[in-house]
This record gives structure tokens, sequence and C-alpha cells, in this order.
């Protein structure tokens, strides 16, 4: 099952895995990326789903919302001005990105990961993105360079089914893209330190550094569908809402060099078993994460975490349910297994679904 992005609506994602578990579906691997890097790890270290949603209401996490706080670098005129520059510049990462300093909001260092109990009944694999630059040479000219590395974090059944394997991004079809053609596979860090990796972000949040290296978050590559049909006989994934325009796309074109919209295309249409609608999601659940507060007289970019803890819990709730209902929907409309699907797997003894 590919968990790709959900930001703060992480929630989501535990209401498909307990849907899912409930049908007898459960994938035996999630694929994690960004915030669904969080749900990832609550699943992995709570075996129980019902464990599992209790978490995600938990005082601690709603501790770690409210720990979140804006930096200087989210002053209101300023990060228009360059959301501005970005949308109107049509180059590819033209420059080398300031990751180091240029954010706008701080993340605590530890997550609010609960105590792994049981033994798991989920493998995971999370995205993150290996910088090929340090914070010397930012606002050089990039001059066709490639800065990231597309990094999986993952355990050894994993890591032997991607030998040999090449970043998906690193295709020429992307086009001329910062990222690198090598797919590096790490095993060696620890599940939540992944987890913390990937949440690193090219707008929102700093660079994150893990034994003298430093990584951008699974931003780099939201939709890992390539990572997913390697890992897995069957795949579970989302049908996408479109990006931002004003954003989320510029902010793509001009730190990797990626058409976002091309990217979020290929990922709906690739071939999934099973495929879970999203796509309204930031309808249903407008108010059901952190909200960006504006505020003008000061000049500021805040962050507007829920009033009190009983609406936070609501709002959690909110999530579960969404992604519950999500699959529960796509479930009933599931067909059988198509011939198609059959035929790609191509690997020895993959991972049963993903």
């Amino acid at each position: 099952m590919v968990l790709g992005g959900g930001g703060f609506r992480f929630g989501i994602y535990i209401g498909m895995y307990a849907a899912l578990r409930q049908a007898g579906r459960a994938p035996d691997v999630l694929l994690a990326s960004c915030g669904g890097a969080i749900a990832a790890t609550i699943i992995h270290n709570l075996p129980d789903p019902e464990a599992q949603r209790a978490w995600i209401s938990s005082p601690e996490m709603y501790q770690f919302w409210c720990s979140l706080k804006s930096t200087q670098h989210a002053d209101l005129t300023g990060s228009l001005l360059r959301a501005a520059r970005r949308k109107l510049s049509t180059a590819r990462a033209p420059v080398i990105p300031d990751l180091f300093g240029d954010y706008m909001f701080e993340i605590p260092s530890q997550l609010p990961f609960p105590p792994a109990t049981g033994t798991p009944d989920v493998d995971v694999a999370i995205i993150g993105g290996k910088l090929l630059f340090d914070a010397s040479e930012v606002g050089q000219p990039r001059a066709g360079r490639k800065l990231f590395a597309e990094t999986v974090f993952c355990g050894e059944h994993a890591a032997a089914l991607l030998d040999g394997m090449q970043s998906p991004l690193g295709d020429a079809r992307w086009g001329e893209h910062a990222v690198a053609r090598e797919l590096l596979v790490d095993g060696s860090v620890p599940l939540t330190e992944a987890a913390r990796i990937s949440i690193a972000d090219m707008i929102y949040f700093r660079c994150q550094q893990y034994r003298g290296q430093e990584y951008i978050g699974g931003v780099l590559d939201l939709f890992p569908v390539e990572i997913a049909r390697r890992l897995g006989a069957e795949v579970i994934m989302e049908f996408k809402e479109a990006f931002d325009q004003v954003f989320a796309i510029p902010a793509w074109r001009s730190v990797l060099g990626i058409n976002g919209n091309a990217r979020l295309r290929y990922a709906n249409t690739h071939l999934a078993n099973l495929r879970i609608d999203s796509s309204d999601v930031s309808v249903v659940l407008a108010k059901q994460q952190l909200q960006q507060k504006l505020d003008w007289r000061r000049n500021r970019i805040e962050l507007a975490m829920p009033p009190t803890y009983d609406i936070f819990v609501q709002h959690m709730n909110d999530q579960w349910q969404y992604g519950y209902d999500r699959a529960q929907e796509a479930l009933g409309h599931a067909p059988g297994k198509h011939p198609a699907i059959r035929r790609a797997t191509r690997y020895s003894k993959p991972l049963r679904s993903v």
C-alpha cells in the first residue's frame, strides 16, 4: 500500500488500513512518503487498529501539533513574493536551493511515535532524498547538475527486491530535472528517524540531517508507483487530488525541476489492483488539519492549532472516518485481479501486497 503524502491529514491512512484489514485485504508492506510516513510508523509500532486510532488523537499528538512554530522566514510579504517568483519562472531548478535556512516552520526533533508493542503486521519502506550538495553551494547555478538521490529506507527483504533498480524519477521522460538516476537503499536508519527525514520539505520544513548527511523528504517522490510495483505483486494506492497550482507546482519545478502535474497524472493512471479515491480530501476535510493563519498586521504566517484538545480529537476522528469510508467504498467496487497485473510481477518472491 502506497501512503503518498497526506501532510497533516495522515490520519486518513490509519482509517484506510483499518478498513483493509477488516476486509482481509491488509497489505504486508507500506511504502510511505512525507506525512504518510507518520501513519506507516504508527501502524508498524501498534499492530492493533484501535490502538492506532487512539494514538493519532492522543494528548502526545496534540502536544506535537501545538509545538510547531513559525520561523523568521514566515513573513507574509516575503513568502508571497517568493511564491510569485517561482510561479512566474518556467526554469527547472535553475539554482541550488537553500533547504538549510529558507523554511517557514520549525518542527520538533522528536516526532510523537508510540513505543513498539507486539509483533508488527507490516514491513515499512520510506521515501526520502539525499542531498548531493552542501550549504556552501546554495545559490550557485545548477547548470544541469543532479542535486538529489532518491533514497528508500527499508529492511532486508525490500532492499533485496530493489537491488539494481534505478530511480524512477531519473527517467528521461521527466525532463531536465535535478534527481539522479541512482536509487539509494539504506537499511541502517531506524524507522522513526526515516519518518522524520521523510517529512522534511522544500518550503515548510528544513532538510533533515542524519549521521552527517542531509536529506529532503518524501516530497521528492510522493507517488513511488514504480517502486511499489517492484516490491509487491499487488498494489493499493490512492487516486489523488490535483496539486495547488499557485504554490505546490511552482515549488516542485523550482527545487526539483519536476513537472508535478505530469507525475500526478502518471500516478493516477498507473495500473493498481485497488484504487482508493481521496480526490476530495481538501474539500471534505477542509478544517481537519493544521491551518495557516495570515496575520497582515504583524506581516506573519502562523499555524493555527485546534483551540482545544476536544476539537483536535474530533478532527482526527474525522480524518480516520474519511479514510475508512473511502477504503470501504473502494473495496465495494474492487474488480478481480487484472491479468496484466499478474504478468507485471517479474520478481522472485515479492512481498504479497504493497
